[in-house]
């Protein structure tokens, strides 16, 4: 049911329309550029984006969708409006039919951020503002169920019908059930349909990295002894912002002794000459698409020690092969079969996962290794169109240093591409590449 990953170029030029001074913030529309033949269309991505939700739905039997999440409303229709509120509070929602009017459900006064889209069919305002920090729910759950209930069965034209959420209150389910409708949880469908890209989705991955890569040279450039992470994770995000991008979903930047064990977030700590800086850039950047790579540095002066350098080897060697493990048709579980192995005495210390998926954020699929695959994993194959980062961590218990890096590839016919560029620290690499 999906669209084809590779399709027909319908528009040479984004829409002249796109060019003029439209309301609201016009899905972040930056960066429109030739990472694709035929540069990239948000009209077209929107669209193709809505079909398959629509073709999600047709398959699973559901009459209607309502979404809160804001990643899954923004790919659906391409409407954001003060995300991270959003994140928190469940108080805005978009209606999709299976046939019929996409419907936002705004927050009051600002439905005109969104409304010039063409994936907005109608606007009004929510039942459930507020709810989350006034403790609303038990008075606007019914307003909210007889509302989307009605609309369901009157562009399903039956009176029972199967709503599905991707994220409320319980209360709100109970009260469409109390409706008579059939109610399902809908987040990893909408994860499933989002997981291969569109050819416009490519492009706007591709800007995205772009942009992050610059704020990561911005870091590079910064270290020096002396400088504290919040110093150098604040470069960081300032270059994001200036790039286009939107927010930085962890502050995983970390030097020295906070190398190991891994996930130290960014704090007061100053640098100091032979340490290693690792960064994880984990960016909602772009029009809203994820760039996620790591870098390990080497803060001079001087040059890293023979256990450093043997980190890094390790952590790039177990990147690259698993780069060119990844195959179209392969299955998850013969990936963690055939995953790089890593030696004894750093395994209690490895990242979670293989692979996984990204897209608007870091999505499905989560291959895990071998060794707890069945506990975190479920199986299924590797396609085209899929786009992932390939992690590594290589760090010891009681060891004094850990090295962290990563590559975002995009799954081809062929194998994987490289969306991630920046060039890795040659000092720590030598000639190792």
């Amino acid at each position: 049911m999906d669209t084809p990953f590779f399709t027909p170029d319908r528009h040479s030029e984004v829409p002249d329309e796109l060019s003029k001074e439209l309301p609201g913030d016009r899905d972040n529309l930056t960066g429109v550029s030739d990472c694709m033949p035929g540069g990239f269309d948000p009209v077209r991505m929107r669209a193709e984006r809505l079909a398959r939700t629509r073709a999600m739905m047709a398959e699973k039997g559901i009459d209607a969708i309502v979404l809160f999440d804001p990643y899954n409303q923004r790919y659906a229709t391409g409407s954001r409006n003060m995300f991270g509120y959003f994140l928190r509070n469940s108080t805005r929602y978009v209606y999709v039919p299976a046939q019929g009017p996409v419907i936002l459900f705004e927050y009051p006064g600002s439905a005109h951020v969104s409304t010039w889209l063409e994936t907005i069919d109608d606007s009004r305002t929510s039942k459930v503002v507020w709810s989350a920090v006034n403790s609303r729910d038990t008075k606007v759950a019914k307003p909210f169920a007889e509302e989307v209930a009605s609309l369901a069965r009157e562009h399903a034209g039956k009176p029972a019908v199967t709503i599905g959420l991707d994220r409320c209150s319980h209360l709100h389910a109970l009260a469409l059930e109390e409706e008579g409708a059939t109610v399902r949880d809908v987040m990893q469908d909408m994860l499933y349909t989002r997981r291969l890209k569109t050819r416009d989705e490519v492009a706007c991955l591709k800007i995205s990295m772009g942009a992050t890569e610059a704020a990561v040279a911005a870091v590079e450039r910064a270290i020096k002894p002396g400088i504290s992470e919040n110093e150098l994770f604040g470069e960081m995000y300032g270059e994001v912002i200036k790039q286009g991008g939107e927010f930085i979903e962890t502050r995983l930047l970390n030097s020295g002794p906070r190398t190991n064990p891994w996930f130290n977030e960014a704090g007061t700590r100053t640098v100091r000459p032979g340490d290693l800086v690792c960064l994880d850039s984990d960016t909602i950047g772009n029009n809203g698409y994820y760039s996620d790579f790591s870098r390990t540095f080497f803060c001079g002066p001087g040059r890293p020690s023979g256990y450093q350098k043997s980190l890094y080897a390790m952590a790039w060697e177990q990147v690259q092969h698993n780069i060119a493990a990844l195959k179209p048709g392969m299955t998850y579980r013969e990936l963690a079969e055939r995953a790089w192995k890593i030696p004894e005495r750093f395994y209690d210390r490895r990242y979670p996962s293989i692979i996984h998926g990204v897209g608007m954020h870091g999505e499905t699929p989560l291959v895990a290794h071998w060794g707890n695959f069945d506990k975190f994993s479920t199986d299924d194959v590797l396609e085209p169109g899929l786009t992932v980062s390939v992690e590594s961590y290589i760090g010891e218990v009681g060891g004094t240093d850990g090295v962290k890096l990563e590559e975002e590839v995009l799954i081809t016919e062929e194998g994987a591409e490289l969306i991630s560029r920046y060039p890795c620290d040659e000092q720590l690499l030598e000639r190792v590449v």
